[in-house]
């Protein structure tokens, strides 16, 4: 049978240790009307479920932890415990909607079902409706789920039909599987140790870099300055979307030689100081760290986590875009160059390989401790480039969403799209008025940072002495 991960698992026990936690992410997806019939609605993603094995099994626990839980099948699967369907309450607005939302995604997925949920949400404006696909963290990541949706509504048949479903097989051969894999597991990490040892070079070269990776994060595990944008989670959620033209972000990118991702998390950065500052705190540099997930995917199953991480501090003390967006740059060249990514992709490897209990047992004792140290996650996924539909109806919007929990009480979650790029905020209740500055600043960001390169670019292509407003485009790679 096949386990979950030890970073599988762990999105699980978060979830156990924090009542007001709901560890699912999501996208919302905007569909072109009409709205197809529940039963049409339902046939499609029953066309679709043969090429997802997975959202056909549920999660069982080993008992006392012994062994990473698995994935069983559901033999008394229900498709119309996964699919509702609900009206979006008047105005009928992108506010309702979005409000919504949030009540969903409060809910908790059933662990006794495969976890995942599709909500259609009727009643927008214009014939229009939407898909809200929810999917547990355990499940996949950001770019894993953005391939499952894909494949759920792909519009063709699939090749092969659902195999049958497999019977529970309990709790006792749960247990005795997980015992058998304490012996036989130490054994079966003998020939990876073993084939790295031939190669002396690339082993020491690793060794080093994990090294490096380690004492960098350990210096970003520091905690930051108290503010109101940390705390404890409370129950209600906020939700606010927007989107931005991907041109006009990699327009930015190219005129300050940045990434994309630079520049999203540099308009972000505004919008956290813009919060700081209506709620009379000082935007510290120390005020403000992200979580940035980092794709370690390399292919195969479109399920699962494969993420490493960043922990760049935000520079929320400058007032000029411009310069945010310059020291954004440096903060993740700097975590990069630290190896941050290498070291947590080797903490992770490192649970994988051990006995699943002790670090069950140590993650759920670390988890009741209160964290100090990061106080948003902010997350960047490249989705599809072509159009996609579900139940024969265009997709016109498609919105992310991601969870919050310890302590990390907002959460940034931006989507490419065919030609745009897609922003979904969740703040905790004590923020949620704030979601929406924060999705907005999104969009206020990059105008302010294409204001800036255009004048930039005027000003370097004026005469010398024409005027006294002249500014060069700064140069975010010379020290």
């Amino acid at each position: 049978m096949e386990r979950l991960s030890p970073l599988d698992a762990a999105f699980l026990a978060i979830e156990d240790e924090d009542p007001h936690a709901s560890l699912a992410i999501a996208s919302l997806a905007i569909a072109a009307g009409p709205a197809p019939s529940q039963e049409e609605f339902a046939a499609a993603v029953t066309a679709g479920l043969p090429r997802i094995p997975r959202y056909r099994q549920k999660v069982r626990r080993v008992p006392l932890d012994l062994g990473a839980p698995a994935w069983v099948d559901d033999d008394a699967f229900d498709l119309t415990a996964h699919v509702r369907r609900l009206s979006v309450p008047a105005p009928h607005d992108e506010a309702a909607l979005s409000e919504l939302v949030a009540l969903l995604m409060a809910e908790r997925l059933d662990r006794e079902r495969p976890l995942w949920q599709l909500c259609v949400l009727e009643g927008l404006p214009d014939g229009r409706w939407a898909v809200l696909s929810k999917v547990h963290h355990c499940l996949a990541d950001g770019i894993s789920a953005a391939g499952v949706q894909q494949l759920l509504f792909a519009g063709t048949a699939p090749s092969a039909p659902a195999a049958a479903a497999e019977p529970d097989p309990g709790a006792l051969r749960l247990l005795k599987s997980a015992l058998g894999d304490l012996v036989t597991g130490p054994f079966s990490q003998l020939g990876a140790v073993a084939g790295s040892l031939w190669h002396p070079r690339a082993l020491a070269r690793r060794v080093t870099d994990i090294a490096h990776g380690l004492a960098t994060l350990a210096e970003a595990l520091m905690p930051v300055a108290p503010s109101s944008l940390g705390g404890p989670i409370s129950g209600p959620r906020g939700y606010a979307v927007s989107s931005v033209p991907l041109a006009d972000v990699a327009a930015v990118a190219a005129a300050f030689d940045v990434t994309v991702n630079d520049v999203l998390l540099a308009a972000v950065t505004g919008g956290f100081r813009e919060i700081l500052m209506r709620r009379g705190e000082e935007p510290a540099p120390d005020s403000v760290r992200t979580l940035v997930p980092v794709s370690v995917r390399l292919g195969g199953d479109a399920v699962g986590n494969e993420v490493s991480l960043l922990l760049p501090l935000l520079p929320v003390d400058l007032p000029d875009p411009a310069q945010r967006l310059v020291r954004v740059h440096r903060h993740l060249r700097a975590c990069k160059t630290g190896k941050e990514a290498t070291a947590g992709k080797f903490v992770v490897a490192t649970a994988a390989r051990g006995p699943f209990a002790p670090a069950a047992w140590a993650l759920r004792a670390a988890l009741r401790l209160p964290q100090h140290n990061v106080v948003t996650v902010t997350t960047n996924v490249p989705g599809p480039a072509e159009p996609l539909a579900m139940a024969g109806r265009e997709v016109l919007a498609l919105y992310p969403y991601v969870p919050i929990a310890l302590r990390l009480r907002t959460g940034v979650a931006m989507l490419t799209y065919r030609d745009r790029v897609f922003v979904g905020v969740t703040a905790d209740a004590g923020l949620a008025a704030d979601a929406q500055v924060l999705a907005d600043s999104v969009v206020s960001g990059v105008a302010a940072l294409t204001a800036a390169a255009t004048s930039s670019s005027s000003a370097a292509t004026r005469p010398a002495g024409s005027g006294s407003n002249r500014r060069s485009v700064p140069n975010p790679n010379r020290t």
